[in-house]
C-alpha cells in the first residue's frame, strides 16, 4: 500500500465507543420521537431489548407541553418500562442535546431488570439478569410535579389525554418555561 501511496500509513481505528441507553419516554418504538434514534444522521442506535427500573422512580407528564420526566427520586413513584438501546459517541451527544442535558434532563446510570432481549453477542443477557445503563432523568423540576400521577409506561396516545406537543409548536424559549 505503501509503495502505492507514499506517506499513508494503513492502521486500523479502534472501534467507538458504544453506551447502553434506557429511554422511557417519546424516544420509544411508537412513540413521537423515536424516528430520531433511526436517524442515522445522528448516529447510530441499535435496540436491545426491553427492561424496567429495579427501583421505583416517579414517571410524570409535565409542563403545558405535556412531557414525559423522569424525576430523579429513587423509591417513589413505579418501576418504569423502557426500552435499551446502543448508541455510538455521536448518537450520545445528539440525545444530550435533545434531552438538554445537562440543563433539563441529567445523564447517570440506572439499574434495570431485562424483561427481553434481542441484542446479540457475547454481551447478551438473559431475561431477569440486571444491568445498568445511562438515562436521562431531572433533578430539576417543579416540586409540585411530585403530586402529578405517575406511570409505569409512557404513551403519548394513551388515555390520560396527556398528548405530547411537538417541539415544532412549542414556544421558542420552550425549555426556559419548564
Amino acid at each position: 500500500l505503501e509503495k502505492v501511496l507514499p506517506g499513508i500509513v494503513n492502521f486500523v481505528l479502534p472501534v467507538g465507543q458504544m453506551t447502553n441507553i434506557f429511554v422511557y419516554g417519546t424516544l420509544k418504538k411508537g412513540q413521537p420521537n423515536h424516528y430520531r434514534m433511526l436517524n442515522t444522521a445522528n448516529g447510530r442506535a441499535e435496540f436491545l431489548g426491553c427492561a424496567r427500573t429495579i427501583d421505583k422512580y416517579p414517571l410524570v407528564i409535565a409542563g403545558k407541553y405535556n412531557i414525559p420526566f423522569l424525576l430523579n427520586v429513587p423509591g417513589e413513584g413505579q418501576r418504569v418500562q423502557g426500552e435499551v438501546y446502543r448508541v455510538d459517541d455521536q448518537m450520545l451527544k445528539f440525545l444530550d442535546w435533545f434531552e438538554s442535558c445537562p440543563q433539563m434532563y441529567q445523564r447517570s446510570q440506572v439499574l434495570l431488570e431485562l424483561e427481553d432481549w434481542v441484542g446479540e453477542g457475547e454481551d447478551a443477557l438473559k431475561v431477569r439478569s440486571t444491568f445498568q445503563a445511562f438515562t436521562y432523568s431531572t433533578t430539576t423540576y417543579k416540586p409540585e410535579w411530585l403530586q402529578n400521577s405517575t406511570f409505569e409506561s409512557y404513551d403519548s396516545y394513551g388515555n390520560h389525554g396527556l398528548r405530547l406537543v411537538s417541539r415544532e409548536a412549542r414556544d421558542l424559549d420552550w425549555h426556559k418555561q419548564m
